[in-house]
């Protein structure tokens, strides 16, 4: 893809997060969807491109009166919106739509109508044969594998996980949107229940309700809209496995690495160049792993890098600056929150705002480091 040729025109999050007991999924993708076509000042009729996942783009097209020439499906986990965003940019270059939304809705918590997610943990997958029978059957005990073979390789401590989680907290005490906003210190963190060693209840992201969407056009049409649009720089996407057990190496994790490398290949930037931050924090160590993987840090550095508040407030990298998934919310598939969040840094809107922020990167995990995706965004057209 051509640097600057898409724009994100549209973006917003369900009315209400958190706990919402009177809606369905689908309710959720459509209470996202109307209120991101509200922000870009469109019609259900002006969009021709659909994508989503925890859903089928063939329900929310019909359920919104749209009707595509495009669809996506594309459901590989928490960073699917990720996906879906390349791939939008690939059709819309190619003439196969014009303008796309992108849709998120979970009922993670409240579980009316399904929790969403994605499949493949049947008895008679992959990780039903040869990982549910050994007791690894949920993320807190399926992540717990990769982060104890890091901790112990370059000396990471639990005290370093906590202070991922103590961080992020002090970002969601600015945002007014945030679950949890009350400061925590890492003895709160060590001392929050057991969950699944190392992992304890506040190093372990949030269980929600919500959703998010996106409306993705040309970077031609952009200035068209009310808002400030926000273009796509790099793209970039990989999987690796989809058992956690099968990983190439647990102290990295391959499809970060492609996903990342290909992005900033397109985008054409460096390091230096990032001004914003988003790393998918299902749970404490994944910031660890994304900084390192992305390039950020070198193996074994991220945790300390955290620990000296390069990340907080106020730090030479902004990182998960809505308060993450271990504060914010997270209904089970984080990656739209993580790009509406970006979206907000590069419009100049968010509530702990970068200021003077150029670029930022949105960066998804998918499944149990089975799949990721990487998005940068920057507003300078």
């Amino acid at each position: 893809m051509k640097p600057k040729t898409i724009a994100i025109v549209g973006a917003a999050e369900t009315t209400r997060l958190g706990r919402i007991p009177d809606m369905s999924v689908i309710g959720l993708h459509a209470d996202a969807a109307l209120n991101t076509l509200a922000d870009a000042g469109l019609k259900a009729s002006d969009i021709d491109g659909v994508a989503t996942a925890g859903e089928s783009p063939v329900a929310i097209a019909h359920y919104l009166g749209i009707i595509p020439t495009w669809v996506d499906g594309t459901q590989v986990g928490g960073c699917s919106f990720m996906l879906h965003v390349r791939h939008a940019a690939a059709a819309i270059n190619e003439g196969l739509c014009t303008t796309v939304l992108i849709t998120h809705g979970e009922s993670g918590r409240s579980r009316v109508g399904g929790g969403g997610g994605f499949g493949g943990r049947g008895g008679s997958s992959l990780m039903g044969q040869f990982e549910a029978p050994y007791g690894v059957t949920g993320a807190p005990s399926m992540f717990t594998i990769p982060a104890l073979r890091y901790m112990k390789t370059y000396n990471v401590s639990e005290e370093d996980l906590a202070w991922v989680a103590v961080i992020q907290r002090e970002w969601a005490a600015r945002n007014p949107r945030a679950s949890y906003r009350d400061p925590i210190t890492v003895g709160d963190v060590l001392s929050s229940d057991m969950i699944a060693w190392p992992f304890r209840k506040l190093m372990c992201c949030l269980v929600t309700d919500g959703g998010g969407a996106l409306i993705v056009t040309s970077a031609q049409r952009a200035r068209d809209f009310p808002q400030r649009p926000v273009y796509v720089l790099g793209t970039g996407e990989s999987v690796e496995t989809p058992m956690v057990s099968q990983m190439e190496d647990f102290t990295t994790s391959r499809a970060f690495r492609v996903s990342g490398k290909k992005a900033f290949d397109e985008a054409g930037i460096t390091h230096g160049d990032v001004d914003h931050l988003m790393i998918y924090d299902a749970f404490a160590h994944l910031p660890i792993y994304g900084l390192e993987d992305l390039g950020f840090c070198a193996p074994g550095q991220a945790a300390g890098f955290i620990r000296e508040r390069n990340t907080a407030p106020g730090g030479r990298l902004p990182l998960n600056t809505n308060g993450g998934g271990l504060s914010y919310m997270h209904s089970g598939m984080y990656g739209m929150y993580a790009l509406q969040e970006s979206v907000r840094q590069m419009r100049g809107i968010a509530p702990a705002q970068v200021p003077g922020a150029k670029i930022a990167v949105s960066h998804g995990v998918g499944g149990m480091f089975g799949a990721s995706g990487t998005i940068i965004f920057t507003n300078e057209g």
